[in-house]
This record gives C-alpha cells, sequence and structure tokens, in this order.
C-alpha cells in the first residue's frame, strides 16, 4: 500500500497499523478476545467485539510507542464503558513504562461523537479517566492527537484532544465541544445550521483551529503527511507548556469577548489569531 493514499479513507486498524513503524503492529485486546459493550444489545444495538477502539503496541522511529485509534464508523466513535477503559488503561499503562525506565509515548487516533448516549454515566466517568491518563503521561512525553475525519472530535473527547501535547489535524477535520446538530437542537436553526457545510467547517474545522493556535499541525490527506507530522512532534519533545495550562489566556480572549451578537465565520479566527500564538 502506497504511502500517498488517504489517511481519513483507512480504519481505525490500519491507521494504526501504518502509522506505527513496519512490522511492529502488535494490538492489544483486539476483536478476538470478545470484549464488547454489554449494554448495547439489550437496545437492539449490534455490538463490535472491539466496542469500536484499536489499542496496538510498537515503536516510532525506533522508539516504544502505543496507537489508540477510535473506529469512526461504529456509533458514530462514541465512547463506552469499555472502549473507554481500553483507552485509559492503555494511557495509564504507558505512563507506568515510563515510570519504569521504558519512555513511551502515545498517539490518539481521534474520531468521536464523544460519549455514547446509551451508556451515560459509564461512558462521561470513562472520558474522565482519559483526561487523567492523558495529563499523567504527558508529564514524560508528548501525547499526540490526530483528527483526520470524517466524524471529527466533539464531546468531552474534544477536551482530550485540548489536552494532548500536540494536535495534528486536517482540513476536513473538526474539532468542537459540541457537535453541530446538538447546537441546532437547543439553540434553533437560525442560530447554527447543521445542513450548512461550509458554515460549520468555516468555525469547527481543521484550518480555523489550526489558525487559531489550537492545533499545531495541518496537514493534507494523505498518509505520508501524517507520518511526517508525527515525527514532527515526536523529534520536539515536550512543549514548553502545555495549551490546556494557559486557560488564563484564552479566559482573558473569552472574557473581554462580546458574546451577545450572533457568531459569525471568521469571528473566531479575527479573536485568536491576531493574539500571542499559543
Amino acid at each position: 500500500m502506497r504511502d500517498d493514499i488517504s489517511f481519513i479513507e483507512l480504519g481505525a486498524r490500519e491507521r494504526a497499523r501504518k502509522l506505527l513503524d513496519a512490522g511492529t503492529f502488535r494490538e492489544l485486546l483486539g476483536p478476538f478476545e470478545r470484549i464488547s459493550s454489554p449494554w448495547l444489545e439489550p437496545q437492539g444495538i449490534v455490538a463490535q467485539a472491539d466496542d469500536g477502539m484499536v489499542v496496538a503496541k510498537g515503536t516510532l522511529n525506533g522508539q516504544p510507542a502505543v496507537v489508540i485509534a477510535i473506529e469512526g464508523a461504529f456509533q458514530g466513535g462514541s465512547m463506552g464503558e469499555v472502549s473507554g477503559a481500553k483507552m485509559a488503561a492503555a494511557l495509564e499503562l504507558a505512563a507506568e513504562d515510563n515510570r519504569n525506565g521504558v519512555p513511551t509515548l502515545a498517539v490518539l487516533s481521534l474520531e468521536t461523537s464523544g460519549v455514547r448516549l446509551q451508556e451515560a454515566n459509564l461512558g462521561l466517568a470513562a472520558i474522565a479517566d482519559i483526561h487523567a491518563a492523558i495529563v499523567d503521561l504527558r508529564r514524560y512525553l508528548p501525547v499526540i492527537g490526530i483528527i483526520a475525519g470524517t466524524v471529527g472530535c466533539f464531546g468531552g473527547m474534544s477536551i482530550a484532544a485540548g489536552l494532548c501535547s500536540y494536535l495534528i489535524v486536517t482540513h476536513e477535520a473538526r474539532l468542537g465541544l459540541n457537535g453541530p446538530q446538538v447546537i441546532e437542537q437547543e439553540a434553533g436553526i437560525e442560530e447554527y445550521n447543521s445542513g450548512d457545510r461550509p458554515f460549520i467547517w468555516a468555525m469547527t474545522g481543521g484550518h480555523v483551529r489550526y489558525r487559531c493556535g489550537f492545533a499545531d499541525f495541518e496537514v493534507p490527506d494523505k498518509l505520508q503527511a501524517v507520518r511526517l507530522a508525527l515525527s514532527e512532534c515526536q523529534s520536539r519533545g515536550l512543549p514548553e507548556q502545555h495549551r490546556s495550562d494557559k486557560y488564563d489566556y484564552y479566559l482573558s480572549i473569552l472574557t473581554a469577548c462580546n458574546s451577545h451578537p450572533q457568531v459569525k465565520v471568521g469571528d473566531a479566527a479575527r479573536l485568536f489569531a491576531q493574539k500571542e500564538k499559543v
């Protein structure tokens, strides 16, 4: 398979396999382990044997690494009890490896709509564990997030993206705390039309997120481009200050913002892009 193929078109398992060094991919708790959500079948939903979460160990440019990839094609990449526990445990074990002298970094392929509504508080608790595990691990080595498409990254997992040491996006990516349909449902179509695709990407798309400093690399939808950006993040080591530690800076901007008029395309870029680079 060529390196110029679309990264977006790869499934979660192939993303993990292609990001790791050739021949080093080793999946943990894969589909043959039959660890699926017990909460979906009673609601008439066919469960998936890996609960839509791929966890793989291997090396990245010769360094021990864990790649955790969410399958956006299963339940919109939503996080439940089992999938969330798999991600949290993998991050916790990577941190433990670092404490034991095995420098292990983590790569997160985030294609997720957030918590799985069918599992409610169980999913929320798992996402909280993921946040804590990212903060723990990033003290040692970078936690690198990738948002490519087509699902995007929303809900509690958008917070996970914000906690990453580095974030790579494609132009097709989307990143936001609330999904467009949720905002439209709560605020009305006049406020936020989820069917207006140019508007949605202009507000939450990869390009504007990169321009505002919420992502570190914007790359084309090519496997090789993603891998090059990933290697650059790896070579940089830990950032001088994580984005999430700059909350005073972001709060000062938001406090000065007049939120009464309807937000228009370009407002976010003007608000953040002209400020101190983050």
